[in-house]
């Protein structure tokens, strides 16, 4: 991996994006670099003629991948590990998670599903389900996280949010409320799928019970892989599968059958099965190089200086951003102005071919390093349409 540039410049050539398509959907699903793309494709060539694959490939390139994840987020790579979706690591931790009547799980409001629904079965053991709501208020950040620490009580089982709010960006302190959730016993789980490859993560800083990330959005890389991050609270911990490859020993296919009850050091033991996909992994791997390449930090500067007149233009129309220091600069939440019709808009951007999404009551707007001036013109353009007479 070369060392990151210090200052980033618009990185489209790298992509297929075609000429005219304003992409600004990242926090939907990134495209392919031109290099993970190439990556995927010698993967299917490899498996193609399975000869090329040899059993040393199985172990290999998951422990590359397991520690270019691990260096993005200063963790051990020994506690990563390979997950299909955010769904299966989140479920790995419901599992694992003991709970007892009277106690309380806290979650935000309009969270995402898959960090929502493992913890609504809890409700059956006598577990309260905590749902914390940002304040009616145009700047809201700030008034969401004194009530989500607010809600943090020594009744509290365990704590789950997103380091950003996927619906509009929403900043959340994740030192502070980890330091809270420390003093009460309580879990941290994060889902950083909306945050690690665009926004710095730092375990060793935030301290998460365990980190959830799914590949196919800033981690850039394909469908159906992901890491997760799992912390001392599970070092003895069940599995969702028993894979035979998160066994000890298993690197000596001869003796497979020499079936072993203990499972390999680390967080292997929360691999999904088929975890050495040789088409996804190597590709993951290339998206991963990627982002080092580049440096998170530099890329959340480069998405900063791309929106900066962009908001400022926006807000005279009328539209509402959070403020900068509880917001993410690569993904960000416009709430429209009285008068202006979500169908307009809606029209509007069609028509200009640019391409976002709306979650909850916000049009998210998720830039990244194939982004240019004139994509956050057309979007610009297409607000402006939207709001006119």
């Amino acid at each position: 991996m070369t060392k990151a540039i210090m200052m980033l410049t618009c990185q489209k050539h790298r992509f297929s994006l075609p000429d005219g398509l304003h992409y600004l959907n990242g926090a939907y699903m990134s495209p392919l670099s031109k290099a993970v793309q190439e990556a995927g494709q010698r993967g299917i060539m490899r498996k193609a003629v399975p000869s090329q694959i040899s059993a040393d490939d199985f172990f290999t390139e998951s422990n590359l991948a397991r520690e270019r994840f691990a260096a993005l987020v200063n963790a051990d790579p020994n506690r990563v590990a390979i997950i299909p979706a955010a769904s299966y690591g989140i479920a790995t931790v419901a599992r694992n998670l003991t709970a007892e009547v009277g106690q309380n799980i806290v979650v935000l409001h309009e969270q995402f599903p898959s960090n929502v629904y493992a913890w609504r079965q809890f409700r059956e053991r006598g577990v309260e389900l905590i749902t914390v709501h940002p304040p009616e208020s145009q700047q809201r950040g700030q008034g969401w996280n004194e009530r989500l620490l607010e809600s943090i009580t020594p009744d509290t089982a365990l704590v789950a949010l997103g380091h950003v709010h996927w619906t509009d960006g929403t900043r959340f302190d994740l030192v502070t409320i980890g330091k809270r959730a420390r003093e009460v016993g309580a879990a941290l789980v994060i889902d950083g799928t909306q945050s690690v490859g665009a926004l710095p993560f730092d375990v060793q800083a935030m301290r998460p019970d365990a980190l959830i990330v799914a590949g196919y959005k800033w981690l850039m890389g394909p469908y159906s892989i992901g890491f997760a991050y799992y912390g001392e609270r599970f070092d003895q911990g069940t599995p969702l599968e028993d894979n035979w490859i998160a066994r000890r020993g298993s690197e000596d296919f001869s003796r497979l059958v020499d079936y072993q009850d203990e499972y390999a050091a680390g967080a292997v033991r929360f691999d999904v099965g088929e975890r050495s996909n040789p088409i996804l992994l190597p590709m993951m791997i290339a998206a991963l190089d990627d982002i080092h390449e580049r440096g998170v930090s530099h890329i959340q500067a480069y998405c900063a200086a791309l929106t900066q007149d962009f908001i400022e233009a926006a807000a005279a129309l009328g539209y509402r951003v959070e403020d900068r220091a509880w917001r993410a600069a690569h993904l960000l939440g416009l709430r429209l102005p009285a008068g202006v019709q979500l169908e307009k808009l809606t029209a509007s951007l069609s028509q200009r071919q640019v391409i976002v999404s709306v979650r909850g009551d916000a049009v998210r707007v998720s830039p990244n390093v194939y982004n240019d001036a004139a994509d956050m013109a057309a979007l610009l353009d297409a607000l402006q349409a939207a709001s006119a007479a």
